[in-house]
């Protein structure tokens, strides 16, 4: 059983023992701590909350919301929602906070508290650690009877969420409604089972093929939007009789697409093609992490634009856009982050931006990524005894390639022309990652490594 603690909530496999999985004491522990940082640092005792499908959201939906409610904060729930919708919400309700329950792309045996600051934006790394140390001192009061919070339910933030992605100005509803598309969504049984099929038929989609899109949370297959786990879905588009093939997450922030031959479109380029579209529209700067494609560094100087690299993790993507003022960005996870809306992943956003580009471009989505550079990714670790200095490791790598441009804000990305490789240690683990890319697959791995052996060679003197 496993329970992580981060500063960016709390994860783990639901139930086992306490502190060592996600039980309901765990959740009970950090959602009080979580409460008490949002009384004490906004003087709003008011919280939304919402929940991917999966089995135990019910149930931790109920100890989080009683456990806010003992602390005197009334409660908003959107009960069975997406991430990106609470996300709107929290703003819109007035809200202190938010706090999504969902383990995202993880197996279903998994859950989580994704905690909201009152912008409806992912929590700082400074206040994440502060809200960890409230939980490690059980620094939290619970109010007497007669102050108890509220507990309110709205199911009606999913409608209102596609309301404004619907009326955003980039979006070409006739447009969509004129190309006539035939499209299959795979939603893996979550709430984008609710959501992607209603936002499409907003967009004027009429033929919608909708696999796994009963939220009841049993996941036909691995989450995680990634090309080995849609093999029978890629499968249901071979035949012709779809245009276009939507995934999505179970919490509804990343998109994947496939396309009319069952192809994957690559979920780097979801952000790559959006970000083309929206660049032709509006002339502005771009951002993703270290770790996502040259592609969108591409489109964005073909535009005009400037593009800049940030640490990896969403908050950090967040924080480079509002720096450069980038009028689009995300990860290359396929996850897109449009401004305009909110500061945060958002495959609605991606679906209908990407529709209205895709429309307007001719309707193939095959040929529309033939448009795009053609760049692979390969990702390797290399696993290191507790003992082995990371830090000196990446250093002497730094010192290895001096002579090539180096980002050293988040591990150390060397670039070579337009290949590049980026070394991360991971945060829970004694483990280096080793991301590389260049424009053939053989070439990404031999790349990829050089630098293995390289390392290899720090470590052994």
């Amino acid at each position: 059983m496993t329970l992580i603690k981060s500063i960016s909530g709390i994860r783990g496999t639901v139930g086992g023992q306490v502190g060592e999985s996600l039980t309901p004491v765990d959740a009970v522990k950090f959602a009080a701590a979580y409460g008490e940082w949002v009384k004490k640092t906004t003087g709003n005792p008011k919280v939304v909350i919402g929940r991917d499908a999966r089995p135990s959201g019910a149930m931790l939906s109920q100890i989080v919301s009683a456990t806010l409610q003992g602390l005197g904060i009334d409660v908003v729930d959107l009960g069975l929602s997406t991430t990106p919708t609470v996300e709107i919400a929290v703003p819109a309700e007035k809200a202190g906070g938010g706090i999504i329950l969902t383990a995202s792309h993880n197996p279903v045996q998994w859950n989580a508290l994704k905690l909201l600051n009152h912008k409806g934006e992912f929590i700082s790394d400074a206040d994440g650690k502060a809200i960890l140390q409230l939980a490690e001192e059980d620094a939290y009061e619970f109010v007497p009877v007669q102050q108890l919070g509220s507990y309110t339910s709205d199911d009606s933030y999913i409608d209102k969420h596609i309301e404004q992605v619907v009326a955003l100005s980039l979006v070409d509803v006739e447009a969509i409604r004129k190309a006539n598309f035939r499209i299959a969504v795979d939603a893996v049984n979550s709430t984008g089972g609710i959501a992607v099929p209603k936002l499409l038929k907003a967009l004027g989609v009429e033929t919608i093929g909708e696999f796994y899109c009963t939220p009841n949370g049993h996941f036909p297959h691995n989450p995680e939007p990634l090309p080995e786990n849609l093999i029978s879905f890629s499968n249901e588009l071979r035949d012709g009789q779809y245009d276009l093939g939507i995934v999505v997450d179970p919490d509804v922030d990343r998109l994947a697409l496939l396309c009319e031959d069952g192809e994957p479109f690559g979920e780097e380029y979801t952000l790559v093609a959006v970000a083309d579209y929206v660049l032709s529209q509006c002339k502005g700067n771009t951002c993703s992490n270290l770790s996502s494609s040259r592609a969108l560094r591409d489109v964005t100087e073909k535009h005009g634009g400037q593009y800049t690299a940030s640490a990896v993790g969403e908050v950090n993507v967040v924080n480079s856009m509002k720096e450069t003022n980038a009028v689009i960005g995300g990860e290359g996870n396929g996850g897109i982050i449009y401004p305009e809306v909110h500061y945060g992943r958002d495959a609605l956003i991606g679906i209908a931006l990407f529709l209205t580009h895709l429309a307007k471009f001719g309707k193939s989505a095959s040929r529309l990524r033939a448009s795009y550079p053609n760049y692979h990714i390969s990702k390797n670790k290399i696993e290191l005894t507790p003992e082995i200095d990371i830090d000196k490791i990446m250093e002497e790598m730094k010192a290895r390639y001096k002579k090539q441009p180096i980002n050293d804000i988040d591990g150390v990305k060397i670039e070579f022309d337009k290949e590049w490789v980026h070394l991360r240690k991971s945060n829970t683990e004694p483990i280096i990652r080793i991301y590389s890319e260049s424009e053939t697959e053989s070439t990404a791995e031999h790349l990829a490594q050089k630098i293995i052996m390289d390392i290899k060679e720090v470590i052994h003197g």
